[in-house]
């Protein structure tokens, strides 16, 4: 499978915002990130890195 957990880094430390995503699409103030059971979350942050083959995506809050 190719879907990957979303942290959000705060004050150093990465929290859990979602698991298996499928889909982070673009947005006018921030990213959409969609899962692979059509869970949707909207959060106001940017890719900080994405780690592919660990199946990571770090965001920071903007």
């Amino acid at each position: 499978m190719c879907e990957a957990n979303a942290y959000v880094r705060k004050a150093g430390k990465e929290e859990l915002l979602m698991e298996k995503v499928d889909k982070v699409l673009p947005q006018e103030d921030g990213l959409l990130l969609e899962n692979i059971f059509g869970q949707r979350k909207f959060v106001k942050a940017r890719i900080r890195e994405m780690e592919l083959v660990e199946h990571r995506i770090i965001l920071e809050e903007k």
